[in-house]
């Protein structure tokens, strides 16, 4: 992230006191009496479309009848059984476009029961209990590494021990959870929930953590594979996409990325510098949360700038209106052209965009805006060489994570096919564990 001496770019613009109340949890935990009255709400469907639309295939009917009952921890297992970072998924995943999205009640109502509220307040509960609800299988005798330790290699190798297998689980940076623990809002996950959830599902046991290690010259994939009898790829997408524009590295231009990383990372948020004209360019979930993040530091002026219209960003509904809630303005139809300014960012240069016939393009109309700060949000790349056949960028799998080498499996964000979703990562950390599994223990 740039310099606080950067122009314009500057900590402390508002009051400490306030930060704290704007960084507070965006959506607090139930109390016991809410949780039963939102529970009250479920029709208990047979064959209930919010399962089909769960992509973890949780038994939401379940775990919210068990919650009815007044068992939050029976409730949180039935959760943990398929989606074992569950308490993560509670707070992050757009469950307005998933499972809310798919409940009767939304369909008849507008209201859809509130399950990923639900599913937080069983799993806050479990969790606080200090105990672990799975003891590990008889040892195998084989090791895996998990190579990545985000949503997709935790819950690869938290299914792993479980069955028994001994995992080395491999991370680049410092601490494990990868997009948990650096690149989600910090609003979303205060008190450091990311952190407790890798120290409470490494309590399984026959998990080792190397941190600092990346996948490259000092750690790699022949090497791995002879170590071990298996290898999972969860290395996400390390790479930026740079601003092809003139004055597009102009101090005052940064990833979005990055700013968040910063912000999850610091000690005093009063420290963290931003500018008072902030722009991001960019229509996904990192957009949003840089955007309102920036927002909360201070920002006076933040707007997301987005190519195309409104039902082409991949940011939910839900967050489009948070962001719009908390006072940024979104643009749409809008590209940039270049970024002006002497040596330092001042000025955005955006040009209006229309789509004919599916191709968009360029309409030759421009404008500026104040800009000492620009985002950029217009997605990562894969930035990992294993020498393995790619699909679309990422590394080609199919079934539940093979990829072309025998041996090696992959899955998370880094993999083909699927949302880049916490949940699904994880749902695909898992399935290909049990693949993984069978395959260690005789199957094919």
């Amino acid at each position: 992230m740039n310099s606080p001496y950067t122009p314009g770019i500057v900590p402390g613009r508002i009051d400490p006191s306030d930060l704290q109340e704007n960084f507070s949890d965006l959506h607090p935990r139930f109390q016991a009496h809410e949780a039963s009255v939102a529970a009250d709400r479920c029709y208990f469907c047979h064959d209930a479309p919010c399962v089909t639309a769960c992509p973890t295939d949780i038994d939401i009917p379940l775990f919210i009848r068990q919650i009815s009952t007044g068992t939050p921890e029976a409730a949180a297992r039935t959760i943990f059984d398929q989606n074992i970072l569950g308490g993560m998924c509670a707070r992050v995943c757009p469950t307005e476009d998933l499972c809310e999205e798919a409940c009767v009640r939304e369909l008849a109502e507008g209201k859809p029961v509130e399950i990923g509220r639900l599913q937080r307040f069983a799993t806050d509960t479990l969790m606080a209990a200090g105990t672990h609800p799975y003891t590990r299988a008889e040892a195998t005798g084989k090791t895996v590494a998990v190579v990545g330790a985000g949503p997709a290699g935790l819950a690869c190798a938290h299914r792993l021990a479980m069955l028994g297998h001994d995992v080395v689980m491999f991370d680049a940076r410092p601490k494990a959870g990868g997009l948990n623990e650096y690149g989600i809002a910090a609003y979303k996950t205060p008190d450091d929930f990311a952190a407790k959830e890798v120290d409470w599902l490494m309590s399984i046991g026959g998990i080792r953590l190397e941190p600092g290690k990346a996948l490259g010259a000092e750690l790699t994939l022949d090497a791995l594979a002879e170590a071990h009898d298996a290898v999972f790829l969860g290395v996400g997408l390390g790479g930026v996409n740079a601003l092809p524009v003139e004055g597009g590295d102009k101090d005052g231009v940064a990833d979005a990325v990055t700013f968040i990383e910063t912000l999850r990372q610091a000690d005093a948020l009063a420290t963290l510098p931003v500018g008072r004209n902030v722009v991001v360019i960019g229509g996904g979930m990192t957009a949003v949360d840089a955007a309102v993040q920036s927002k909360l530091l201070g920002a006076e002026n933040v707007t997301i700038a987005y190519r195309r219209g409104r039902d082409g960003m991949s940011a939910s509904r839900f967050e489009q209106d948070l962001a719009a809630s908390h006072g940024v303005k979104l643009m749409f139809n809008v590209q940039p052209k270049a970024v002006h300014g002497n040596g330092a960012a001042q000025e955005l240069e955006l040009e209006y965009t229309a789509s004919a016939e599916g191709t968009l393009s360029g309409t030759g109309e421009t404008f500026r805006l104040a800009a000492d700060q620009v985002l950029r949000a217009i997605g990562q790349t894969l930035t990992t060489d294993a020498g393995l056949d790619r699909d679309g960028g990422k590394i080609a799998v199919t079934g539940a994570g093979r990829t072309s080498r025998a041996g090696v499996w992959a899955g998370g964000d880094c993999a083909s096919g699927g949302d880049d979703l916490t949940v699904t990562a994880v749902a695909e950390g898992r399935d290909a564990a049990m693949d993984i599994h069978a395959v260690l223990t005789g199957g094919t």
